[in-house]
């Protein structure tokens, strides 16, 4: 698993610049309804995330698209990644559900990254640690939603993806949210983007070095 931000396959996403169809007989301009109500996002304990790792293997599983192979492949690398986020110091993770599990997002200070975040630092220049103290700068470390939620009102405050990523800063208290995605996945980088999240060479008067990774930030609303 190359990209660090564990979203859903591009496979699953539509071609930039693609419009999907529009549903029939939906009229022209209509948003549709909200799905804030009747989804419930609330925070697992460790011993929670550890009665539901199953359930939450095939969620990913099911996000991630391709053959029952690949989802077994998918569902193991996820699991595997997230048992080790975890053990972080600080690590939080929410679900969204309705009469069953449809998405999740978790992460950890970043005082607690540990290996697999151990580059953060040459990635993220001084202007933006000056923004947040260690301990108040968040890895958002995964975001897994429908595919839907890739495409569909990604501005909306109701968006899933969007309620879920807040909903997770606020917790934390964070001033700043940070992740690290593959500089080759430009599809990811511009759904990140459509939720809010900025390069932070946006947010800062350094800019960022050439590397493996794109960073980008996000600003807790309100």
């Amino acid at each position: 698993m190359t990209a660090l931000i564990l979203l859903p396959t591009t496979a699953n996403l539509p071609a930039p610049g693609k419009r999907r169809a529009r549903t029939p007989g939906r009229p022209k301009g209509r948003q549709g309804p909200s799905p804030h109500e009747g989804t419930r996002l609330h925070e697992l304990t460790r011993g929670q995330v550890e009665d539901r790792r199953q359930e939450l293997g095939d969620l990913y599983a099911e996000t991630s698209g391709g053959s029952p192979w690949a989802w077994n492949q998918a569902r193991t690398a996820f699991l595997r990644h997230l048992a080790a986020d975890a053990r972080r110091p600080g690590f939080s993770l929410l679900i969204a559900e309705t009469t069953a599990l449809t998405g999740c997002a978790y992460g950890f200070p970043a005082g607690g990254a540990g290996p697999r975040w151990a580059g953060l630092g040459r990635h993220v220049q001084d202007g933006l640690l000056r923004r947040a103290a260690p301990r108040r700068l968040f890895v958002v470390s995964g975001i897994v939603v429908p595919p839907r939620v890739c495409w569909e009102h990604q501005d909306r405050p109701w968006n899933l993806a969007r309620r879920l990523q807040q909903r997770l800063l606020a917790g934390q208290r964070a001033a700043l949210g940070v992740t690290l995605v593959d500089v080759r996945d430009d599809q990811a980088v511009e759904t990140l983007r459509s939720w809010g999240w900025r390069s932070a060479g946006e947010d800062t008067l350094t800019a960022v070095p050439p590397g493996p990774f794109r960073v980008l930030v996000l600003a807790p609303e309100g």
